[in-house]
């Protein structure tokens, strides 16, 4: 403390900001190394499919829900299957109406099987030759499901894993060229140090601007998806118990 008074004291320019080499950000980006700025793009790549990928998922998330929670309405008043089918069709970004639509498939696929086989039993009730393999259709069903609402989430972990290393290496190539001004010019003043050091620390402030949203969101929309899968197998259960009630 007291040196940098006796300093200040020496010389008047100490201290004394100077408006000619104040940092600007753009002007760092825009004069600054080529693999600085290849960093910086491929990290503005990232950050912008990323933010997209969120945009869409979020989208068909709330659609699906919000179908979803229609579909259930219809399913749990109707007292007909076919009443559901006639439905489904205006419902088709719902998860369940596929379930429902590959259950009720495979029910029909078994009833016209047992109807053919037997076709003298009048107005007998017909039977599920094999409630497993409905079962079976709904969990095939589900997973595909899933699968649609996964899809392309696995980039937002990608974007907040690796986007963090790529800031960290134009940090490392900025502060390389910290180094060599400071070699090539023989100062290590603060006007010297300072351009290639601040353009360091922007590419880790843009590595961490594409993986904390990316972070944040990934587990949000992992969340909702875990809970669109749970409600896949609630309704799987209600269906095959319908099922079993009515057909066996």
């Amino acid at each position: 403390m007291l040196g940098t008074l006796v300093l200040a004291l020496q010389d008047p320019s100490v201290g004394t900001p100077d408006q000619s080499s104040s940092i600007d950000i753009l002007t760092l980006i825009f004069e600054g190394s080529l693999i600085g700025q290849i960093v910086l793009l491929i990290l503005l790549a990232f950050s912008a499919v990323s933010w997209g990928v969120v945009v869409y998922k979020n989208m068909q998330l709330k659609k699906a829900a919000r179908q979803s929670a229609a579909f259930l309405d219809v399913f749990r008043r109707s007292s007909r299957f076919s009443e559901v089918q006639a439905v489904c069709p205006t419902l088709s970004a719902s998860p369940l109406v596929a379930l429902f639509q590959a259950g009720y498939a495979e029910l029909n696929a078994q009833l016209r099987g047992t109807a053919d086989s037997r076709p003298d039993a009048g107005a007998s009730r017909p039977t599920l030759r094999s409630l497993d393999a409905v079962d079976r259709a709904l969990l095939r069903a589900a997973t595909v499901e899933v699968s649609k609402l996964e899809h392309r989430v696995t980039f937002l972990a990608t974007t907040a894993s690796i986007t963090p290393y790529i800031g960290l290496f134009g940090t490392v190539w900025g502060i390389i060229m910290a180094f060599q001004s400071i070699g090539a010019q023989g100062s290590t003043s603060l006007a010297v140090v300072a351009p290639p050091i601040a353009e360091a620390l922007i590419a880790t402030g843009a590595g961490l601007f594409a993986a904390i949203p990316a972070v944040y969101f990934y587990n949000d929309i992992t969340n909702r998806v875990k809970k669109a899968a749970n409600e896949m197998d609630d309704f799987a259960m209600e269906f095959l118990t319908i099922a079993e009630r009515n057909f066996t």
